[in-house]
């Protein structure tokens, strides 16, 4: 078991257990991680699930889907690097990774 570390605009950090399979949005919700509201259930129809992900990452994690962008290039907050959490699926290649929170979801 791995895990992944959502980081808070503040800075603060949560580590969470990879579970493989589940969507990083279920894992941060699952997991009391403030900030990932998912309100949509993973449906990629809310944008509220919106993460950054960290630099270092974004050849294991791929690029974001045009579903993805329509979302995410709305928040005032996005970056080259969002995604939607609940479009992020949980595998081993991902232990270890770290994804920023915007400071608003929309």
């Amino acid at each position: 078991m791995g895990t992944i570390t959502f980081i808070e605009h503040d800075g603060t950090a949560h580590d969470v257990d990879l579970v493989e399979g589940e969507s990083l949005m279920e894992l941060a919700t699952g997991n009391g991680v403030p900030g990932i509201d998912g309100d949509c259930g993973g449906e990629a129809s809310c944008g509220t699930c919106h993460v950054i992900v960290d630099d270092a990452w974004i050849a294991t994690t791929g690029t974001r889907s045009a579903t993805e962008a329509a979302m995410v290039e709305m928040s005032p907050e996005c970056a080259p690097n969002s995604r939607l959490s609940c479009q992020l699926k949980a595998r081993p290649e991902l232990d270890g990774l770290r994804v920023h929170l915007p400071e608003y979801q929309m």
